[in-house]
């Protein structure tokens, strides 16, 4: 018999992620079964079980795939000097995640964002999940707080404020438009970076007359 090649194995791997994601990101967690992932894969119960044991493994290894590559992303971010600024660094990594497989999209749209409410949903009930989630969060959230603790070495940033709160609080507008774009429809990243721009030109005001 012919030895599958690592290659071969990744990229089956790649295709049942990939098909499970529509599957969630179209009908949610609950209502997708196993077998409407095979159906969507066009794949045997044996070959996708040889990858995955259910579900809840599947969502798991998507969701952390997602939020290691978006850590990854940012710590490239901050390995610069300087690093990027808040609008051109977050655009990047939005961009980056959009367009990241293509089987991800739909009729030329990412179901990314549709895909991160239905985990988002599926946390509230699933500790395993959950702790995914979680591990995964605080991993995204170091790799943000590098990019701060950048921005103050070079002098870009105030060093009076702390960069975890920095750190939440960019990892909030991200996860906000990801849902806006879910629930309203696709907008163009770059008006994520025209208000952060706005945002970033704001200055004190000066002694009223």
């Amino acid at each position: 018999m012919a030895r599958v090649s690592q290659e071969h194995l990744d990229a089956r791997r790649r295709q049942i992620l990939d098909g499970a994601a529509v599957c969630f990101a179209r009908n949610g967690f609950h209502a997708t079964s196993m077998q409407d992932v095979l159906k969507e894969v066009d794949l045997s119960a044996g070959a996708v079980y040889r990858y995955f044991s259910g579900k809840e493994e599947l969502i798991g290894a998507i969701v952390t795939e997602v939020l290691d590559e978006v850590r990854e992303t940012f710590e490239e971010g901050a390995r610069q000097s300087p690093p990027p600024p808040p609008d051109v660094l977050v655009g990047w990594v939005m961009t980056k995640m959009l367009h990241k497989e293509p089987g991800l999209a739909q009729e030329g749209e990412s179901i990314l964002p549709r895909l991160i409410i239905q985990v988002w949903a599926e946390t509230l009930r699933n500790d395993h999940l959950s702790t995914v989630i979680n591990e995964g969060y605080a991993k995204v959230r170091g790799g943000w707080i590098k990019v701060v603790e950048a921005y103050q070495d070079a002098g870009m940033m105030r060093d009076d404020v702390s960069p975890d709160s920095v750190a939440r609080t960019m990892i909030a507008l991200a996860q906000g438009f990801m849902a806006q774009m879910a629930l309203f429809g696709t907008v163009p990243v770059s008006v994520l970076q025209d208000g952060l721009r706005g945002l970033m030109s704001m200055e004190e005001p000066g002694p009223r007359p």
